[in-house]
């Protein structure tokens, strides 16, 4: 494997085609919700590390973008439901972008 070096003021970017395509709604479902579960889930742990280090530390961002993203859920379960009475597919096209932001290599 090849070592890249960057230099400091170069931008690192990349964009991962992380799902696209028309699904059915159960397929949807699945895909959509189980993200988000992983995410809410990825925050639930990250909160209960901090606490165990601190039990009197603040957890209120994380408690807020957990709640965020319950209600992302809610809003989805709309969508899927009403794609669902009209019969119809739901398109899904998730990209994620990813960038370093910490100049301090090289």
């Amino acid at each position: 494997m090849e070592t890249q070096e960057f230099t400091k003021n170069e931008k690192i970017t990349t964009e991962i085609q992380l799902v696209k395509g028309d699904f059915s709604p159960m397929e949807a479902s699945q895909i959509i919700l189980s993200l988000i579960n992983e995410k809410i889930n990825f925050h639930k742990i990250e909160r209960l590390q901090i606490w165990e280090c601190n039990h009197n530390c603040e957890t209120k961002p994380l408690d807020k973008r957990i709640e965020e993203l319950e209600q992302e859920k809610i809003n989805v379960k709309q969508i899927i439901e009403k794609a669902k009475e009209l019969g119809a597919q739901i398109k899904i096209d998730g990209v994620l972008s990813v960038s370093l932001i910490n100049n301090t290599y090289v």
